[in-house]
């Protein structure tokens, strides 16, 4: 009777302890989308709550460790100095978890066309090919990015 009854306690907490991968995926495509939204609506401070505090950018050769601020003004930056007319992927974002589900990446595809302001005041617009891996790690019960690692090359139309 009692090694019934601890087993069934065992496998209570194993159940109770299983990791809804679906449920998880879904958390990381909310985030992925709402990237989206935060370019065409310039919403910098939104974009850099997506970053975890031991954020770490890899582009360009470089590899950063921005401070949240300096995020925000980059960002605001950017988004002040353009039009966003495309934010797209290409195809979904692949997107995979580590064992325990504390851990996930997600590589991305994406098209981003842009107008902006030269400097004589005249419109261009730019279309690139953006591919980049973010990382995210789960604290308590929200995931953050920890490191992005990205890409890009000028689409020629």
């Amino acid at each position: 009777m009692l090694s019934t009854v601890l087993l069934l306690a065992v496998l209570a907490c194993k159940e109770s302890n299983e990791i809804d991968f679906d449920k998880e995926k879904q958390a990381i495509l909310k985030l992925h989308k709402a990237q989206r939204d935060y370019h065409f609506d310039k919403d910098s401070i939104a974009f850099a709550n997506q970053l975890s505090n031991q954020f770490i950018s890899v582009n360009k050769g470089e590899i950063k460790k921005p401070e949240r601020s300096h995020t925000i003004s980059r960002y605001h930056n950017y988004f002040s100095s353009v039009e966003f007319l495309k934010w797209d992927d290409i195809s979904d974002p692949v997107i995979r978890f580590s064992n325990d589900g504390s851990m996930a990446y997600t590589i991305v595809d994406k098209i981003v066309e842009v107008s902006n302001k030269a400097i004589e005041g005249s419109l261009s617009k730019d279309k690139t090919h953006f591919a980049w891996t973010a990382i995210y790690k789960k604290y308590g019960n929200e995931w953050k990015i920890d490191c992005v690692t990205s890409t890009n090359k000028p689409v020629k139309d």
